[in-house]
C-alpha cells in the first residue's frame, strides 16, 4: 500500500520516514518529495508498505501525531487522476504574427516568438525595424 504523509518538518529525510514507519511493519520504500531545484523538502512524501494490515495499522497510529514539532497528516494515497482538466496540462501556447507582416508561433512556454511591430525587412522582430 501507498501512504501519503503531509506536513512534515523540513529537517527530514527519507531514512527517518523509513524508521518512522518500520515499527509498524515492513517498508518497502519511503521518499520525502523535494523541489526539483532547490532540492529542499516539500513537506510531504510516500511511504510504500508491503502489508496492507501494516500499513492500515501506521496509518491510525502515526496520523496526527507529533514528529519533530509538527503533527503529520498521514493517509492512504490515492493515484493521481489521468488526463482530465489539470492546471499543468492547459496549454498557454499559440502566439499570432505581428502588426505589418511579422512571423508568428511559439508561446508563453516554447518562447519561440517571432514578429513583432512593423517589421518589413528582415532582422529578428523588434520595434519598428523598417529603416
Amino acid at each position: 500500500m501507498n501512504i501519503y504523509v503531509g506536513n512534515l518538518s523540513w529537517n527530514l529525510k527519507d531514512q527517518d520516514l523509513s524508521n518512522l514507519f518500520a515499527s509498524h511493519g515492513e517498508v518497502v520504500s519511503a521518499k520525502i518529495v523535494t523541489d526539483k531545484f532547490t532540492n529542499r523538502s516539500k513537506g510531504f512524501g510516500f511511504v510504500e508498505m508491503s502489508n496492507d494490515d501494516q500499513a492500515q495499522a501506521a496509518i491510525t497510529a502515526l496520523n496526527g501525531t507529533e514528529v519533530d514539532g509538527r503533527n503529520i497528516v498521514v493517509n492512504e494515497s490515492r493515484p493521481k487522476p489521468e488526463g482530465g482538466d489539470g492546471f499543468k496540462k492547459r496549454s498557454f501556447g499559440g502566439g499570432g504574427g505581428g502588426y505589418k507582416g511579422g512571423g508568428g508561433g511559439g508561446g508563453y512556454k516554447g518562447k519561440s516568438g517571432g514578429g513583432g511591430y512593423n517589421r518589413d525587412r528582415g532582422g529578428d522582430g523588434g520595434y519598428n525595424n523598417d529603416y
